[in-house]
């Protein structure tokens, strides 16, 4: 991953494109951190100028504030809003939902006024613009993909048709679940399930929404949120015969494809 940091940006007089807000999943969790090089790479092919945060990027405040922690997430916020405005910062693309819902819809009542581009809509745009093209037969033509509704991307903010429409692109088999869209199941990483044990009584959420997708015998569940990937992840390992099963983000589909 090539990347250059904002500090480093404007030392040289510059300013990018867009910034690439990491996330803390994206930063430090190994799964998603192929999830972000993925990206990166679809940026450097593409002769995006674009800039990371580095050390200066923090949490967005987001747990903090569903927790209902609301002194801690507004500290976090106001000095994320400082280094951003402190940087003249336009537009930033993130990849993941948690990141992009806070930023856009919650920094602004602090005076954070960005504007804040989910990943898959970014995608769009570059294949759009032609600067994103497919190789034609790529990895995963013919393949059956289904893909699982971000809540904080799908019902928080209506994109539902930006993820359908990038993976149309690439020649496989898209199935929808029988809840998807406005009807979409959470994985349960939104409602904290990944951080803790299910209740007395009932049925791992995300090994019910897992098993929704592997009833549609899928090759692929397509995901847009690192959390999902997580939660998704951990429910195929949960189903050893679905060994064959691959849980990948919209990014890593087009990065493979380019």
């Amino acid at each position: 991953m090539i990347a250059t940091s904002m500090a480093e940006m404007m030392m040289n007089g510059e300013s990018p494109e867009i910034l690439f807000w990491v996330g803390c999943s994206g930063s430090f969790d190994q799964r998603a951190q192929k999830i972000t090089r993925a990206f990166a790479s679809i940026l450097n092919k593409t002769g995006i100028k674009y800039a990371i945060l580095g050390k200066e990027e923090a949490c967005t405040g987001d747990p903090a504030r569903r927790a209902g922690n609301e002194f801690l997430f507004q500290m976090m916020a106001y000095n994320n809003i400082q280094v951003l405005n402190g940087y003249g910062i336009k537009k930033i693309v993130t990849t993941c939902p948690h990141c992009f819902n806070i930023l856009k819809n919650e920094y602004p009542e602090l005076g954070g006024n960005y504007d804040v581009v989910h990943h898959t809509t970014f995608l769009q745009e570059l294949i759009d613009s032609g600067k994103i093209v497919l190789k034609e037969g790529g990895s995963f033509k013919g393949k059956r993909i289904t893909y699982h509704d971000s809540c904080y991307l799908g019902r928080a903010n209506n994109i539902y048709e930006a993820p359908r429409k990038v993976l149309e692109l690439l020649d496989a088999e898209l199935v929808e679940m029988k809840r998807c869209r406005t009807n979409g199941l959470c994985c349960g990483a939104g409602g904290a399930q990944m951080f803790k044990e299910e209740e007395k009584g009932t049925k791992r959420v995300n090994f019910e929404r897992t098993d929704e997708a592997l009833s549609l015998e899928p090759n692929i569940i397509a995901s847009a949120c690192p959390f999902c990937n997580t939660m998704l992840t951990d429910g195929v390992k949960n189903r050893e015969k679905e060994d064959n099963v691959q849980v990948l983000d919209i990014a890593e589909l087009i990065e493979k494809s380019m």
